[in-house]
């Protein structure tokens, strides 16, 4: 049994799935104002819901970004915490690469940009082609390098336009300046079940990591401090 929260796509949502990945229990609740009261309390939820106890779950699933820093840090800490107390390991999966999964689930997508607005006039972008898992026997969606660039995820200024003409899905999308006919999927929401199916795939392949290394992925260098922390205040 696997515990998946996502708290970066502005929800709080949480879902335990068994190793095949099918769903026992998913809640998510819209908006983000509330996730530091909401998450516990719907991880409680779902645990009863599905009749478990946290001793029965295997590996802490979460959204280790990039997106959103206060969203990043909400499920990263409660991930950790948990990880401390209950002797559990973590599995920290990439926001873009579970858009790029629920754009696959969505609109049968092979090939695509991921695109999540990061505010301060950029995107967060990578590129994802679909992989069968053999061991698990579903699809994943697996990063590929973009041209000209040695990360699978990276930072592009808004009215970039892309090397490929393949569709681009999240709500970074029309951010760029598309192409002629390219399509655009800024509709696609991931919830903690794409997260959790995910986090499964790569448990199953490489396994977790223990709390010290379930470490968030920000992409901007020090924009995750406070001003006062960066020196502009």
């Amino acid at each position: 049994m696997f515990l998946a929260m996502d708290t970066v796509f502005d929800q709080c949502s949480i879902a335990i799935l068994d190793s095949s990945g099918q769903v026992l229990s998913n809640h998510t609740e819209t908006g983000k104002r509330q996730q530091t009261q909401q998450i516990l309390p719907m991880i409680d939820a779902a645990l009863s819901e599905a009749q478990l106890r946290l001793a029965d779950i295997q590996a802490l699933i979460f959204n280790r970004g990039p997106g959103a820093f206060s969203g990043i840090r909400i499920n990263t800490a409660v991930v950790q915490a948990l990880s401390v107390a209950h002797d559990l390991p973590c599995v920290g999966v990439s926001s873009l690469q579970a858009i790029a999964q629920s754009a696959y689930q969505q609109y049968s997508l092979t090939h695509l940009y991921s695109a999540l607005d990061a505010r301060m006039q950029q995107v967060y972008f990578g590129q994802y082609e679909l992989v069968v898992d053999e061991q698990l026997g579903y699809s994943i969606m697996q990063p590929v390098l973009a041209d000209g660039s040695d990360s699978t995820e990276q930072l592009l200024d808004y009215d970039s336009q892309t090397a490929l003409n393949i569709p681009i899905a999240g709500n970074g999308a029309p951010l760029l300046a598309l192409q002629d006919q390219q399509a655009c999927h800024e509709d696609v929401w991931p919830d903690a079940v794409v997260i959790g199916q995910l986090g499964i795939a790569q448990f199953a392949n490489v396994g977790g990591t223990e709390a010290a290394q379930a470490l968030p992925k920000y992409l901007r260098n020090q924009a995750w401090k406070t001003l006062k922390e960066q020196g502009k205040a």
